[in-house]
């Protein structure tokens, strides 16, 4: 973590997960666990029905409330999707992207990913870039390769400025839900090689400001390790945001010089 040059962000992941009923017992819960002190910023992406919950919930709290996707189109007859403008009604901040399971599951492209970035940014929503490689591209030594297009795709287009509003996610799809992570040195190499494009793009003030945050099995026993490297911003947080006394474990993790 640099804070000098950006923040720290620990996001929770609850994919498709919780009810909206219970979220009210959740956020008493994490508050009463969470650190005193403010060492990060704090996001819940939750389902799109829990929002109204979360909201209401996380009033008067430093709980900031995500989505787990969106449509970039404004409106128009694409039944079951939800658009920017929605989210930005109900006081969502920031928006997943591209995650390994929206491409995996639903067909999501990196051109699909720059097209909701550039929708998101446009609304004042920060959106949260995910990417990450497989573990045969890894066998195979083309991680970075991956990466770098990832990476190149999702802010093709942006401004300078567009881009540090930008959040970045690496997580590599080996680990995400499997138990597995990358170790803190494999972590650090992969962000440090984002932050290397972003540079190669927009220059060194631009790349030393773009959080970069590292998901995929981050828990309350590798955060401290993960978060101590230079260039990792943050969690992306799966399974362990669900647990409001872990969460908060992980939120404590920032706590590092």
């Amino acid at each position: 973590m640099n804070r000098k040059y950006r923040k720290v962000i620990i996001a929770g992941n609850w994919k498709m997960n919780m009810l909206p009923s219970k979220v009210k017992r959740y956020m008493e819960d994490l508050r009463g666990a969470m650190p005193k002190v403010k060492t990060c910023s704090v996001v819940l992406c939750v389902p799109y029905p829990m929002i109204p919950a979360l909201n209401k919930a996380a009033r008067d709290s430093r709980i900031a409330v995500g989505a787990q996707n969106v449509n970039e189109h404004e409106k128009g007859a694409y039944t079951g999707e939800v658009s920017v403008s929605m989210l930005e009604d109900l006081n969502v901040k920031y928006v997943i992207v591209g995650h390994s399971e929206r491409r995996q599951y639903y067909g999501e492209t990196d051109f699909g990913v720059n097209a909701k970035v550039k929708a998101l940014l446009a609304a004042g929503i920060s959106p949260i870039i995910c990417v990450g490689e497989s573990l045969q591209q890894r066998e195979f030594d083309l991680t970075m390769d991956h990466i770098s297009y990832q990476v190149k795709a999702a802010v093709h287009g942006l401004t300078p400025e567009e881009v540090r509003k930008c959040v970045i996610a690496y997580e590599p799809i080996w680990a995400i839900g499997t138990g597995r992570n990358a170790t803190a040195e494999q972590a650090q190499e992969v962000c440090e090689h984002i932050r290397a494009i972003i540079r190669q793009g927009y220059g060194a003030r631009v790349a030393r400001s773009v959080c970069i945050l590292y998901g995929g099995s981050m828990n309350s026993k590798n955060a401290y390790e993960l978060l101590s490297m230079p260039d990792i911003d943050g969690g992306l947080v799966g399974g362990a945001s669900l647990d409001p006394a872990e969460f908060a474990k992980i939120i404590e993790a920032t706590n590092q010089e």
